[in-house]
């Protein structure tokens, strides 16, 4: 079983999660943190989402910041096997993470692959269109 996190700090999360379940329909799997809108200690939101994940479970945590306090939070978890923690959320590699089969562990060169094809979704748009051929079709 794969579990998905989207943990950013304040909503950014839910809003990610709230566009994926948008797109691919609502997906049982997925989970989202927006830390620090209550008084709860982000190790207690932490644990209750981890309640119930097996070690042999998968569990594939999107964050926001690097060196950011929700990163640093769930940072520890990746001596555990099939933990990943992918930093710098856009919805281009949380779709592409969240329709991969399940039914198999996601190795590193996947995560990798993945994250080079969300890279590619951060583009310019001012250079794009004007590097764009005059004879390209608009969609």
């Amino acid at each position: 079983m794969r579990k998905i996190i989207i943990a950013s700090h304040h909503k950014m999360a839910t809003g990610i999660k709230d566009t994926l379940n948008y797109i691919t329909g609502e997906r049982n799997n997925v989970s989202a943190l927006s830390a620090y809108l209550t008084n709860t200690p982000i190790q207690e939101e932490i644990d209750a989402l981890l309640k119930g994940v097996d070690q042999e479970d998968e569990v594939v945590v999107f964050t926001d910041l690097l060196g950011g306090s929700v990163n640093q939070s769930f940072a520890k978890y990746t001596a555990r096997p099939h933990f990943h923690v992918i930093i710098g959320i856009n919805l281009p590699i949380v779709l592409t993470i969240a329709l991969k089969p399940d039914d198999t562990y996601l190795t590193a060169e996947q995560i990798r692959s993945s994250l080079d094809e969300a890279k590619e979704q951060l583009i310019y748009v001012n250079d794009f269109i004007t590097n764009r051929p005059e004879d390209e079709d608009d969609e």
